[in-house]
């Protein structure tokens, strides 16, 4: 089935990746939506996602927003932007909470000019961080 074809429902089957991440008001403009993807900020099942990706329910889709995952499961597809009430009802939430403040100022801090950080080091970081592979 074509990604445009409308599906037995009325509605599409598919939609793009960058058109449905500004529809569900995940990010403010389609071009953001674009830049996260072409910036391998989206994955969909786990895997880096390029803009025009189609989008189908049930889909797993990770967004790297300020630093911190996103992580919802695709309930509805929409092409066009709608309100915040409707956006949230398009998606299931499964983000990790955000850190505290406490928690937040716990990342390490290299000096300048100390070099890349060693493979352990860089665990370490990710670790932190929420990225653990």
């Amino acid at each position: 089935m074509s990604p445009a074809a409308p599906g037995s429902d009325g509605q599409r089957a598919t939609v793009r990746l960058d058109v449905w991440i500004w529809a569900v008001r995940l990010v403010k403009t389609r071009a953001a939506a674009t830049e996260a993807c072409r910036g391998g900020h989206v994955k969909v099942g786990g895997r880096p996602a390029k803009a025009a990706q189609p989008v189908r329910v049930g889909d797993e889709v990770r967004v790297r927003i300020h630093g911190f995952d996103r992580v919802v499961i695709v309930t509805q597809l929409l092409a066009k932007r709608v309100g915040a009430p409707a956006a949230a009802a398009a998606f299931d939430d499964h983000s990790p909470p955000r850190p505290t403040a406490l928690e937040a100022a716990q990342v390490p801090h290299r000096p300048r000019g100390a070099g890349r950080p060693t493979s352990r080091e860089r665990r370490e970081i990710d670790r932190l961080r929420g990225r653990e592979s």
